[in-house]
């Protein structure tokens, strides 16, 4: 057996560095045109999954000799999975607790989402999605349905599209969410019996504390605390992070917060503030919650063909016997859909209650959501061809135990939060503090645009609808949520000429965050959006980098999480009045070249349209005749 050095100074046999850089599909140097350096950035991006992929095989190879021959008579008190552990962290220099994590995450992707692992090996997912892909579905193993719910993330992740890592949380959550929406209402009941508030003292005299609390008592409170924490002058020293903390701390012990910057008091207003002014003057904590009236009515019988398992990783059952001939839908209730209002644009504060305590400001929990959801449409990321396989699947096999659905159940999406179960969505909406908003009478009626009085600005109904659509900003890789950033016009709203494009309306407004917002306004991006040619009711949305790749957008999105959304039609938006003809002048007079900024959109709107004819027209080859 040869002995291989490893850590600082050691050589290996085949060092990385000697390899041959174009058998890796690499270029020989590094001194790229920038062009060409994000190309081969690209390239070694699906290269690291690869490796990634390939250090998964390998330790999930190492438990498979030196853990599993061991785990059910193992009574030592370092057990094998800790010995392998341990091989592997001495080896590579990491701690145990990430050598731990290496086995955990290996033996998931090989057991548990070994279609998941093929996308890593494809490069279709990063290496820093399958630690969140993992984790929130430890509570699949073992169950009947963790092959489906493997097949339903591979499918979503296929999707032509980038993905952000609260995207990928909330496609996950839903995932599991709906095979299983009995497991996860006991799972909240277990965990809202075991809340708690635990302290920590760590070093340099400091510590920290948790509160285990309900996903809307948070929010409401990281409300509170970021109003209060952003009532200081631009001089004031501390970081964001550290003025939060301390307006925690404020609010809780009803103590002083204010600035502390050295301007003397008569200078600076915000040297000392009044915590019950300040409470008594705050508007009301706002909590946007977007879901669909069959989740607010409850569960609903589940179609025939969903009650049985269908994973081919069981044993068929014999004694059962049913005719796949037949197929069961049910149609979708006329139950109207329900939205919520924009989010307030003032900042919100808590209220000071008795001497010593302090509590936020009853929270109005606002349900916004789509139109009801049929339920056999449970698996929500199965596009055509996939529904096709599934029909052709022999429903007779299944578990040795039945444990098909029963009931189909909803979900909800809070923003900040992300995905959240049917039953606590009813439990929000049960609260007499809610205001249930419905997006739509429930009828094919379009709703309205914009505003009556100004077509530039989008009617509450749109406003809603997009940002439930988008769930998040739309630029790719940000996680920041929808009902925190602004609307943007697509094509840029042309206040002289309406007519001439970037209307107020469902395709051409979208949802953005302020960094992303100016970016695209002041930088050289190019967004686009229109509808899906394959499926009008979606959209497909691009970002056009300055050197002229074109990177696709989302590719998930609120349609995923509450199909009824593509029932939901507006209007055409109204076209201000005519504009005024221009003066005339004399034939010999000079006209003044367009702003600079009419001659930017324009530019933008030629290439918008150049990057969709290039996706329509297939590009020729032929040499040009000269």
């Amino acid at each position: 057996m040869a002995s291989v050095q490893v850590g600082a100074g050691a050589t290996s046999t085949v060092p990385w560095a000697a390899l041959d850089h174009t058998a890796l599909g690499l270029p020989p140097t590094c001194d790229l045109p920038a062009s060409q350096a994000l190309d081969a950035l690209v390239h070694a991006t699906a290269g690291v999954a690869y490796l990634k992929w390939f250090e998964y095989q390998l330790a999930a190879a190492m438990h498979a000799e030196l853990v599993e021959p061991f785990e059910d008579e193992d009574r030592r008190e370092l057990d094998a999975h800790t010995r392998c552990a341990a091989t592997i962290a001495t080896t590579l220099s990491i701690t145990q607790g990430a050598a731990r994590t290496l086995l955990t995450d290996a033996v998931a992707l090989r057991d548990r989402l070994p279609k998941v692992a093929e996308c890593l090996r494809d490069g279709v997912v990063t290496p820093h999605h399958i630690r969140t892909i993992v984790s929130r579905t430890e509570l699949i193993e073992g169950q009947c349905y963790a092959a489906l719910v493997d097949a339903d993330i591979a499918r979503a992740l296929r999707r032509p599209g980038s993905w952000s890592p609260a995207r990928m949380e909330a496609m996950v959550d839903t995932m599991v969410d709906r095979r299983d929406p009995d497991a996860v209402r006991a799972r909240r009941e277990k965990a809202k019996r075991n809340r708690e508030f635990t302290v920590e003292i760590g070093r340099d005299g400091l510590g920290s504390a948790t509160d285990t609390r309900p996903a809307e008592d948070i929010v409401a409170l990281h409300a509170a605390v970021t109003r209060l924490a952003a009532q200081v002058c631009p001089k004031d020293t501390r970081s964001k992070a550290a003025r939060a903390s301390d307006a925690h701390y404020a609010l809780i012990t009803q103590t002083g917060f204010g600035c502390n910057c050295d301007s003397p008091i008569t200078d600076c207003r915000y040297k000392n503030i009044d915590l019950t002014k300040f409470a008594a003057t705050a508007p009301r904590i706002v909590i946007h919650l977007v879901t669909d009236t069959t989740t607010l009515t409850g569960p609903v019988p589940a179609p025939e063909n969903e009650r049985l398992c269908r994973s081919p990783q069981h044993l068929p059952r014999p004694d059962l016997a049913v005719d796949t001939s037949a197929s069961v839908t049910t149609e979708p209730s006329a139950a109207e859909p329900v939205a919520s209002e924009p989010a307030a644009t003032e900042p919100v504060a808590p209220e000071t209650v008795a001497q010593g305590t302090v509590a936020t400001e009853p929270v109005a929990s606002e349900t916004a959501a789509a139109q009801s959801v049929s339920p056999d449409r449970v698996d929500v990321s199965a596009d055509r061809d996939a529904a096709a396989s599934d029909a052709a699947v022999d429903h007779t096999r299944g578990c040795e135990e039945p444990v098909g659905l029963d009931f189909v159940d909803g979900v909800g999406f809070l923003p900040g939060i992300g995905i959240i179960s049917g039953a606590h969505v009813r439990d929000l909406a049960a609260d007499p503090r809610t205001v249930i908003r419905p997006l739509g009478d429930g009828t094919d009626t379009p709703l309205p645009a914009t505003q009556p009085s100004n077509p530039y600005r989008p009617s509450a109904a749109l406003d809603a609808y997009i940002r439930a659509r988008d769930l998040f900003c739309t630029w790719p890789g940000c996680n920041r949520p929808a009902w925190d950033g602004d609307l943007d016009h697509i094509t840029e709203y042309d206040h002289t000429h309406p007519e001439k494009g970037g209307q107020t309306s469902a395709h051409g407004l979208g949802a953005k965050c302020r960094f992303h917002h100016l970016l695209k306004t002041f930088a050289d991006f190019v967004d686009d959006q229109y509808p899906d040619p394959t499926d009008p009711s979606r959209l497909i949305r691009t970002i056009t980098i300055p050197d002229g790749r074109t990177v696709l957008g989302p590719a998930f999105t609120g349609h995923d999480v509450h199909p009824g959304l593509d029932a939901i039609v507006f209007g055409d938006p109204p076209i201000a009045g005519t504009p005024k003809p221009p003066p005339k002048r004399a034939p010999a007079e000079r006209r003044r070249p367009a702003p600079r900024t009419e001659q930017k959109h324009a530019r933008r709107r030629q290439e918008r349209n150049r990057n969709r004819l290039r996706r329509v027209i297939p590009p020729d080859d032929t040499p040009p005749p000269f």
